[in-house]
């Protein structure tokens, strides 16, 4: 829409919801099912689609097609009016959030009762060569990259020298948190398929994987016994899993360990974690390490027309007093729909409530029929906690459900396509998806949430 166009529906109050990730899209379909014609719900977003973030890792490996994992708005929220944008600046005074459009025009958007929902971005640390040399993994165009990528140095290595076939064989992921063991265990499966089919007579030349972190485990956020699972899986797989380790350097040509030691690759993955979106900080209201500080009912103190939810939003945790909810799907989902029905409920449609959730337990896809899941607290492992995790999915999914569930077949019982799309070029996924000269590349994707 023109920012300059006529607004329709003046008379009715307008609630702007800024990001449709797991929060912003719990938020806007709450309220589109509560207030329905009272109110005009619009949601700002750089994308058309939410991104359900936990199948990432299987997009990029190849198990599903990039479209699985992207639910239409507009098809699944139809009274709601999208603009496609990314928000740059939030008037509080003046109650408008100013946004770029895909296109670079500058737009604003008045609100009755604003939900900031803006989500994460990649956590970067001091170490050198990682903003130059590493890949991300928050969006789309990271894992089609990845994927592209990864097919590529299997291929290129064919011809190559003894040691540079070796780099380019070896896949290092930093962090063994959620995303980068699933990257792990995930690819290491694709690599040796991708491997036994162009390098038939070459099967001593393995692919190598290395997952790196300096905590004493993988998945340390996660009960030990989950951790457990997943190390024995990914041991069992031929990754190389070093605990205890960093990284000191990253060149062209591979990473420098804390030990000294030197990896020759030309694949580095950052998994070491996310931080609240900047927009966040810019605001100009109290923040909690960069989180929007806000009362159990999710509202900004002092100002009743703005609640925040998901990971922008630090939200004090009833069943641990004294501590925040931690910045997870399953709370921004939860926090997004409660968002929802006090947004609701100030505009005279039910009664506010506060934020009390429990943790149901966690769910990590290792690939093939391997899992790790704890549901209910329960520790389950192989193929019944395969079933249960992508059980899991397939409900917490607001859509694409029968296509997801029919990729998975096919990928059990059929060989994975690996030709390079080449869709996506490096430049338009830079590791700092928060610095505003890199994430802003005109006609380059953003990859925020």
């Amino acid at each position: 829409m023109s920012p300059s166009a006529p607004e329709a529906n003046v008379s009715r109050s307008r609630v702007v919801v800024v990001g449709a990730g797991f929060a912003g899209f719990q938020a806007a379909r709450t309220l589109s099912r509560t207030v329905r014609n009272t109110a005009e719900i619009v949601v700002l977003n750089p994308t058309d689609y939410f991104l359900y973030l936990p199948l990432l890792p299987q997009v990029a490996a190849g198990t599903l097609e990039p479209r699985r994992v992207t639910v239409s708005i507009p098809d699944t929220l139809p009274r709601v009016r999208l603009v496609l944008g990314e928000a740059g600046r939030v008037d509080l005074a003046g109650r408008r959030v100013h946004y770029t459009d895909p296109e670079g025009v500058s737009g604003e958007l008045e609100y009755d009762r604003l939900i900031l929902a803006v989500g994460s971005v990649n956590r970067l640390l001091p170490v050198p060569g990682i903003a130059e040399h590493a890949h991300g993994f928050r969006g789309l165009p990271e894992a089609l990259y990845l994927r592209d990528h990864i097919t590529r140095q299997i291929e290129l290595a064919t011809d190559a020298s003894a040691e540079e076939s070796a780099s380019r064989r070896t896949f290092v992921v930093v962090g063994a948190g959620y995303t980068g063991t699933e990257v792990a265990a995930q690819g290491t499966m694709f690599t040796d398929a991708l491997a036994r089919r162009q390098h038939p007579r070459r099967q001593s030349e393995r692919p190598r994987w290395v997952l790196l972190d300096v905590a004493d485990r993988v998945l340390p956020g996660l009960d030990r016994r989950l951790s457990s699972t997943a190390d024995r899986v990914l041991r069992r797989r031929g990754v190389d899993v070093r605990t205890g380790t960093s990284v000191e350097e990253a060149t062209r040509t591979g990473v420098r360990l804390d030990d000294g030691e030197f990896i020759g690759t030309r694949t580095v993955i950052w998994c070491v974690g996310v931080r609240p979106d900047p927009l966040v900080s810019q605001v100009g209201l109290p923040v909690e390490h960069g989180r929007l500080l806000v009362d159990p009912r999710l509202t900004v103190p002092g100002h009743p027309d703005v609640f925040a939810c998901g990971d922008a939003a630090a939200v004090p945790d009833l069943t641990r007093p004294g501590e925040y909810t931690p910045m997870t799907a399953q709370h921004a989902a939860r926090q997004g729909k409660l968002a929802g029905l006090n947004v609701a409920a100030s505009l005279g449609h039910g009664e506010q409530r506060s934020y009390k959730h429990h943790d149901l337990g966690f769910a990590v896809d290792l690939g093939g029929v391997s899992a790790a899941a704890n549901p209910l607290g329960i520790p389950l492992s192989g193929p019944l906690a395969g079933a249960v995790t992508r059980g899991y999915h397939l409900a917490a999914m607001p859509g694409n459900r029968v296509r997801v569930a029919a990729d998975w077949l096919l990928d059990a019982v059929l060989p994975r396509q690996s030709v390079q799309l080449g869709l996506v070029r490096s430049w338009s996924v830079p590791l700092d998806t928060a610095s505003p000269e890199l994430a802003r590349v005109p006609g380059g994707p953003s990859t925020k949430e």
